[in-house]
């Protein structure tokens, strides 16, 4: 039941009216500027008071979320495309030089890596660090009747399978042209060691897929990464510190703060560049990163295909990296007002950095935001569903909906275009004075989009019912931000997932506990693992579901069906350059850590092969990605040539589903060979022009324009025969659909 009117207590304080009337102005923008009337136009409905989002729908009927005043700061969307993908994989952005923000989402958006994976989330180390976990050590919470929640318990852990990220370090400096920092290493840890020697860190969550995470109002599992983007923090309007720099007339800069709505991508990746378990040594700020790597060359260690959808254009001729600087990048991507200054700005640590440097975490979450937001799904076999082709799901997934929209009750969290009630549509599809609550079925008060399914007893992790970390350690709940009247049933609530490539992304929910869609599917179907006093909070749509075996496989199948051959394959736009990712430390034939000759444990590393646009080998399933044997990571400072020869990807390519093309071959150390044919771009958004060069570059040529009769003003693709990543031969010509772009004021 959705809350209408919002109704503050007597004592709600100011700076909470503030945020009321803030949030209210972000949702209402979400309703204007995110293309709301679109959807509309093809299908939806949206009330006040009422949730209308459809049960299920296609991803593409749903607008991707944009910033109402993006080109206050964006200049030219393409470049920052660009210069956000370059940012995202580049592992120079890591302390070690070795971590990128893909290190811990190669796979579908997420990480699939199974060795020195466990967090212990509180309690004792089940899974030892620089453990390897195996098909046996799931479900993390194992019963001896699957369909019974109160059946006998087998075996439990409070650990949770999250991503290594670095090692224990203190941040000294970068000193500029190297691509490590400068950094004091521990010589222990009270947690991640083995025999007293540090090992990588691990995250206390499982990783989210950044794929359709664009569709999201909030980004985390527990919501910290706030709709509107400060510039400088996950935290939004309520980090009242944050400012970045901006040139004034005589030239000098002024330290202003920003809020730039539906920007909760850009919020979400300023978070893990200076984490000290993820990406960084400690007291390291992404200013100082981008003293870094403004004086590296982007992906300068790393293959990149001559056929990147994005990047291919601006490979270097020894085929690692890109010739752009990341200076030429923020200047083509970003307005001058940003940047072009000679004015030196001191940031809160007390060092002084130039505007660029300044400004870097700005730049850092609209460019990654900008590429991220292309990272969409929306070609799955259930979408084309969605869309009328009664052919494009077995009989069994069609079964698998019905069970799915019916006796499963799944709509009740995953819903509308996006398949979650998280989304900014579903956020702002009621009442904008509503704030982002509603009352749950018992009338507690509860974030929009955040449930307690019963995962694990709420006292292990509060999910949204923790605190943000801003000086006022205000609650990360609206609910409770804005003191709402009455009972709430906040703590134990993580935020509710997209379902579009569930079928590549175990393990599963915020801990990761779960091995495979069926263990998945018999939590649903028992009720949930925990609830009474462990789990007071458990959402009362958590109830036994009696489920036969039969519709069991059959909602598997649906769920299967939701996968994009575009994401299983590594196609445009879900190609990448190469990474190297740690899958834990070298061991001695004894067991004992390998040590480098500082003592220091040295790293496993798995690579993971660049893919152009026509995509390479099908990603590994969890959990086959790991180590040993390792891959020998490139050196840091003289990476070796890039081998000439072709040779096929490990493990050979699948069958490819009806309708899709093979994926490429990949080159030993990753590029995708595919000279000898036409690879058809993605169009969508591009204007003819655009198109034109795009189409040439790829060895194809533009065929039929269709054009809206009368049509004025900027005209861009809307839609594209082939599809995008399509194999053809050479001069094949693509027929286009355009539209006019309105911009919304």
């Amino acid at each position: 039941m959705r809350r209408v009117i919002f109704g503050g207590g007597p004592g709600a304080a100011s700076a909470a009216t503030g945020r009321r009337i803030a949030l209210r102005a972000a949702i209402a923008l979400a309703l204007a500027c995110a293309g709301l009337a679109v959807w509309v136009a093809a299908g939806g409905t949206v009330s006040a008071g009422a949730r209308s989002t459809p049960l299920v729908a296609a991803l593409d009927s749903a607008p991707v979320p944009t910033p109402p005043d993006e080109a206050t700061y964006i200049k030219s969307r393409s470049s920052a495309v660009k210069l956000g993908k370059a940012l995202f994989w580049d592992m120079q952005a890591g302390a070690d030089g070795r971590t990128a923000c893909a290190t811990c989402h190669f796979n579908a958006g997420a990480d699939n890596r199974s060795r020195n994976q466990v967090n212990p989330r509180g309690g004792d180390l089940t899974f030892k660090p620089n453990a390897q976990l195996t098909a046996a050590d799931f479900p993390f919470h194992k019963l001896a009747d699957p369909n019974d929640a109160a059946s006998q318990v087998l075996s439990d852990t409070t650990n949770v399978s999250g991503s290594q990220g670095v090692f224990p370090s203190a941040f000294d400096g970068v000193t500029q042209g190297e691509p490590a920092d400068d950094q004091t290493f521990a010589t222990d840890d009270p947690v991640f060691k083995v025999d007293d020697t540090p090992v990588r860190r691990t995250t206390g969550r499982n990783t989210p897929s950044v794929i359709n995470a664009v569709f999201n109002f909030r980004n985390f599992w527990d919501g910290r990464a706030q709709n509107d983007f400060n510039g400088v923090s996950p935290f939004g309007d309520r980090d009242t510190a944050a400012t970045v720099g901006k040139v004034n007339a005589s030239g000098g800069v002024d330290q202003v703060p920003v809020k730039i709505t539906n920007a909760s991508l850009a919020s979400q990746a300023v978070g893990p560049p200076g984490n000290p378990v993820e990406m960084s040594s400690n007291g390291r700020t992404l200013s100082d990163i981008g003293r870094k790597l403004l004086s590296l060359r982007p992906l300068r260690t790393q293959i990149v295909s001559r056929n990147d959808s994005v990047l291919g254009s601006d490979v270097a001729a020894t085929g690692r990296g890109i010739n752009a600087s990341y200076a030429d990048l923020i200047k083509s991507a970003f307005q001058s007002t940003w940047w072009n200054s000679d004015a030196t700005v001191k940031a809160p640590n007390g060092r002084d950095y130039d505007l660029m440097e300044y400004n870097f975490s700005l730049f850092w979450g609209l460019a990654i935001q900008a590429y991220e937001s292309t990272l969409v799904s929306d070609e799955t076999p259930a979408d084309r569903y969605f869309r009328g082709d009664a052919t494009a799901l077995s009989q069994a997934a069609v079964r698998g909906l019905g069970v799915f929209q019916g006796k499963g009750d799944c709509t009740e969290c995953h819903r509308g275009p996006a398949l979650t009630s998280a989304s900014t549509l579903e956020v702002a599809g009621g009442d904008p004075g509503e704030n982002g609550t509603e009352l749950d079925k018992l009338g507690r008060n509860i974030d929009i989009g955040f449930e307690d399914i019963g995962v694990r007893p709420e006292a292990e992790d509060p999910g949204i019912g923790g605190l943000d970390g801003t000086p006022d350690t205000n609650p990360l709940s609206m609910t409770r931000l804005f003191k709402l009247p009455g009972e709430d049933a906040v703590d134990g609530t993580f935020k509710v997932p997209g379902l579009r490539n569930v079928e590549l992304t175990a393990p599963y929910f915020h801990n990761g506990g779960e091995l495979t869609l069926r263990d998945v599917v018999d939590f649903y179907n028992r009720g949930g693992d925990f609830g009474g006093a462990d789990n007071p909070n458990k959402s009362p749509d958590l109830q036994p579901l009696g489920l036969t075996e039969g519709e069991k496989d059959d909602l598997v199948e649906f769920l299967k069906a939701l996968t994009d051959p575009r994401v299983k394959n590594q196609s445009a736009p879900f190609d990448h350059p190469e990474l190297y990712v740690p899958v834990g430390e070298q061991t001695a034939a004894n067991g004992s850590l390998v040590k480098d000759a500082n003592g220091r444990a040295v790293d496993c590393f798995k690579q993971v092969r660049a893919t152009g646009a026509a995509g390479g080998a099908p990603l590994a399933p969890f959990p086959t990605f790991t180590g040993p044997a390792c891959d020998d990571a490139p050196d840091l400072h003289n990476p070796a040539p890039v081998p000439p020869d072709p040779a096929p990807s490990a493990p050979a390519p699948s069958a490819p589903a009806p309708g899709v093309a093979a994926p490429a071959s990949q080159v030993q150390g990753s590029v995708a060979r595919t000279a000898d044919r036409c690879v058809v771009p993605r169009l969508r958004g591009r204007t003819v022009a655009q198109a034109k060069r795009l189409l040439s570059r790829s060895q194809c040529k533009l065929g039929l324009v269709l054009t809206p009769r009368g049509a004025k003003g900027r005209i861009v693709v809307s839609s594209q025969r082939p599809s995008a990543g399509t194999k053809r031969p050479l001069g094949t010509r693509v027929a286009v659909r355009v539209r006019v772009l309105r911009h919304k004021r």
